[in-house]
């Protein structure tokens, strides 16, 4: 059964957008989706003071600490559980996120590989993201973010040999040749295709779950603009051209590196749409009214709740759409 209810600053155009001067691909930067659930980050990450060994020593230990069991964080189902830093015990990592700009506590990450609380009192943030307050979901996602790039660089990448965290977990050192090695994030855009009478364009993956259906997605290569990423992309995966590139939004995606910038996009020419035959395996046109009745009949499900592409679908269709045929864990 789908409902939907009004979202807060967005609308929906009802006919093509804007072209822009000389029909060009590039349009405003003016972001235009609300509501992204990962990037609502509220915490002050004061990067000067990861510089300074004592003044991180002291806000340890005075600090709410998030604990990450591999990929995994400490929390019930609506909040984190926070941890005083008396209570870290064992092997692991520690990484600071930031404090907080009313009481001055500084927030940090423990990452460690013991089980020191119960599994079942652990989390993916896919499954809670979207009932975390600001304050908590800029920390997770950071959190995670940077857990997940330590635990994949644990070597230099020069000589081969040992890194160590420093600079409060915003890098790595290798004490051999004296490299430091930093956080990576890769760029991804994704893309809603509309064509000239407002019909939204989406794609599946076989190896999605079963009936989802989303927008077309692909990381940036190297020498390229975030523009001719979004054309090639497309092109690549749904074969048409697109025109009046125009930018949304941008949310991070540490699953496990990415951020995952947001566009539309027009298309003169819906009747050459296929899928590549490679990653994608279906593409669908869909009204208004099509993707409600495919939604509702269970034709399709929707991405998850805290995906910038549930939020591009719905910035199209102009209404919150919920459904119980979306994946609580993607």
């Amino acid at each position: 059964m789908l409902v939907v209810s009004p979202i807060m600053e967005t609308t929906r155009q009802d006919g093509p957008p804007n072209l822009g001067e000389g029909g060009s691909p590039h349009g405003s930067s003016k972001a235009r989706l609300s509501g992204l659930v990962l990037a609502r980050s509220n915490v002050d990450r004061v990067g000067h003071l990861r510089s300074s060994p004592e003044k991180l020593e002291q806000l340890w230990n005075e600090a709410r600490i998030i604990l990450l069991v591999h990929d995994r964080i400490h929390a019930s189902d609506t909040e984190l559980i926070f941890h005083a830093a008396s209570e870290i015990q064992g092997i692991g990592e520690r990484y600071f996120l930031g404090i907080n700009s009313e009481d001055g506590r500084g927030y940090f990450a423990w990452r460690t590989q013991e089980e020191m609380v119960p599994e079942e009192n652990l989390r993916a943030l896919r499954q809670i993201g979207a009932s975390l307050n600001d304050i908590e979901a800029g920390l997770a996602v950071h959190a995670l973010g940077l857990a997940n790039w330590h635990n994949s660089h644990p070597c230099c990448s020069r000589c081969g040999a040992p890194t160590r965290v420093d600079l409060g977990g915003a890098v790595r050192v290798c004490d051999v040749d004296q490299s430091e090695h930093h956080p990576r994030t890769d760029p991804a855009v994704i893309v809603l295709v509309k064509d000239a009478n407002d019909r939204l364009l989406l794609g599946r993956q076989h190896s999605w779950p079963e009936n989802r259906f989303s927008n077309f997605a692909g990381f940036v290569e190297p020498g390229e603009s975030f523009e001719q990423c979004v054309l090639r992309e497309v092109e690549e995966e749904a074969g048409v051209k697109v025109h009046s590139v125009h930018y949304l939004g941008s949310q991070p995606w540490p699953f496990p590196a990415s951020i995952m910038i947001a566009f539309e996009a027009l298309t003169y020419d819906a009747s050459v749409a296929r899928p590549d035959g490679v990653e994608i395996t279906e593409i669908r046109w869909f009204s208004r009214s099509e993707l409600k009745d495919a939604v509702a009949a269970g034709e399709i499900s929707l991405p998850g709740g805290i995906s910038v592409s549930r939020r591009m679908i719905e910035y199209w269709y102009g209404e919150e759409m919920k459904d119980d045929l979306v994946d609580p864990h993607d």
